[in-house]
């Protein structure tokens, strides 16, 4: 019964695994595989206490699996934080890091011999891991990112001229904040701007670039 449920383990794990390996993640097939196998493993320790400890009075023993549970959670919440990475205002990871979590789970929940509950929440993951990120990529959202332009100072852009020179693009901007830089040589403007599709992020750092006043700027997009 022990090896069935490892073995169910490592299946559940993997097929979640697979998926985050398709689409290039480095927490992917091994590492889900061997969270959920762990899951398992050690709730099975916990059930099978008073077989571990032969010759002590069964009512001595208290056997809690919630305990075993939440130490694993605890755990895997040091795990699946490794996995999450933030570049500038951009944060990666997030998704892996969930799946790792859900993955630890249905190990949990396969260690205890809730086997439906464990092949159905695998089900239901690579349901939400695959089918939910085809209708996120059909889903009419709207796209930030963080811009920077910078001016010589006697030829900079008004924030009014600026502002115009973005929303011709169909992108709006907000929270600007103003920089005078290099003993005044450098003005810099720092904004987010948003815009409903991401192609006007590229049709604007083509106007910006060839822009003469414009002395440098950079247009980082945000997202998983």
């Amino acid at each position: 019964m022990t090896v069935a449920r490892l073995l169910l383990a490592l299946l559940a794990g993997g097929l979640v695994g697979l998926e985050r390996t398709y689409h290039g993640r480095p927490a992917g097939f091994r590492t889900h595989s061997l969270v959920c196998v762990a899951s398992a493993l050690l709730m099975q320790f916990t059930l099978q206490q008073a077989a571990l400890l032969p010759g002590i009075p069964v009512e001595t023993i208290r056997i809690d699996p919630t305990r075993m549970a939440q130490g694993i959670m605890t755990g895997i919440g040091f795990l699946g934080a490794g996995v999450i990475l933030k570049d500038g205002l951009t944060i990666r990871g997030l998704t892996t890091a969930a799946s790792i979590w859900m993955t630890s789970s249905i190990g949990i929940v396969v260690g205890m011999g809730l086997y439906f509950a464990g092949i159905f929440t695998t089900a239901l993951s690579i349901g939400v891991l695959s089918v939910f990120r085809w209708l996120e990529e059909r889903t009419p959202t709207l796209h930030f990112a963080s811009l920077t332009v910078c001016f010589k100072g006697p030829e900079r852009m008004t924030r009014d001229e600026l502002h115009e020179v973005v929303r011709r693009h169909r992108i709006e901007f907000t929270r600007p904040s103003y920089h005078l830089e290099s003993e005044g040589r450098v003005y810099r403007y720092d904004m987010t701007v948003r815009t409903r599709d991401p192609d006007n992020f590229h049709a604007l750092s083509e106007t910006l670039d060839g822009m003469d006043r414009v002395l440098e700027f950079s247009l980082d997009p945000t997202g998983e």
